[in-house]
């Protein structure tokens, strides 16, 4: 049985984390590391064992509600999906690949159904490269996107593109075109950093009324062309996130701010997340 989306919403700006980031295998190793953080807001890995995989299986609804943890939406990661490099994700990521749609969106019911048995209202996932307006092409993915928006209203459940794998104009050009009240944007400022797709900052202002989540990241942009950018503590890369933070409060962004680390150990990853979230707490006291 589908179980009730929670009326309760997390205190603008509460602190949280991305239960992958933690590299964790079950609620109760989440709630260890979450109360060596201090924290007890996450973004939840829906479960795919290619993302991040629950020992709890198909039980982890009903763990995750019983835990007492805080939750502000689930991620789903498509198998099959390759970041070894720029052009391996581009190949693989999302709708991109036209023979991959249907069993991704067969993917995306079952997780939509997991994001309500969660009792979440948002789940948040990439769509894959956009195509720019005139390629051939664009009108099929549209197609693919709009008909994940209708699965998601018909489920009761906001679906959050992840930003930067496109520049924040043709996000924005895509959003409008597809008019969607039940598609809007998890913005990542470290994204656009990575795929070298425009200034953050002034990407939170194009696409600031459709911001609907935010994962906290830091990175430097790539020394070469069709290269990843580095991913860097909190603080330490490019994105300036003192400015990052004031820019989400001017485009009146209400939201919790969870903080995703993709690079390292588990150990290290606790270690930067930690760090991160004494940043951020001296940024908002600033």
């Amino acid at each position: 049985m589908t179980q009730p989306v929670s009326t309760s919403a997390p205190a603008p700006f509460s602190l949280g984390v991305c239960s992958w980031s933690l590299q964790v295998t079950s609620i109760p190793e989440l709630k260890d590391l979450l109360s060596i953080l201090s924290v007890n807001l996450i973004q939840i890995a829906c479960g795919d064992p290619h993302h991040a995989s629950w020992v709890e299986g198909d039980d982890l609804p009903q763990v995750a509600r019983a835990s007492g943890i805080e939750m502000a939406g689930a991620m789903l990661g498509f198998p099959g999906e390759d970041y070894t490099t720029p052009e391996t994700i581009k190949e693989t990521g999302g709708f991109g690949k036209p023979a991959w749609r249907a069993e991704r969106l067969e993917r995306l019911e079952w997780a939509l159904d997991r994001t309500r048995a969660l009792g979440l209202s948002d789940l948040t996932l990439h769509a894959g490269f956009l195509p720019e307006i005139g390629d051939p092409g664009r009108g099929p993915f549209l197609d693919t996107l709009a008909r994940a928006g209708e699965l998601a209203g018909g489920k009761g459940v906001t679906l959050a593109f992840e930003t930067g794998q496109e520049s924040a104009d043709l996000l924005r050009r895509t959003l409008d075109d597809l008019a969607s009240p039940h598609i809007k944007v998890n913005f990542d400022p470290a994204n656009m950093l990575l795929y070298d797709m425009g200034d953050p900052i002034r990407a939170v202002e194009i696409l600031g009324p459709d911001i609907r989540s935010v994962h906290v990241k830091d990175a430097i942009r790539p020394k070469s062309p069709g290269a990843w950018g580095e991913e860097v503590p909190l603080g330490r890369g490019e994105v300036n996130i003192p400015e990052f933070l004031r820019a989400l409060k001017r485009v009146g962004f209400q939201g919790p701010l969870i903080i995703e680390r993709e690079v390292g150990d588990q150990a290290g990853r606790l270690r930067d997340v930690k760090e991160g979230l004494g940043f951020l707490r001296d940024c908002l006291r600033d």
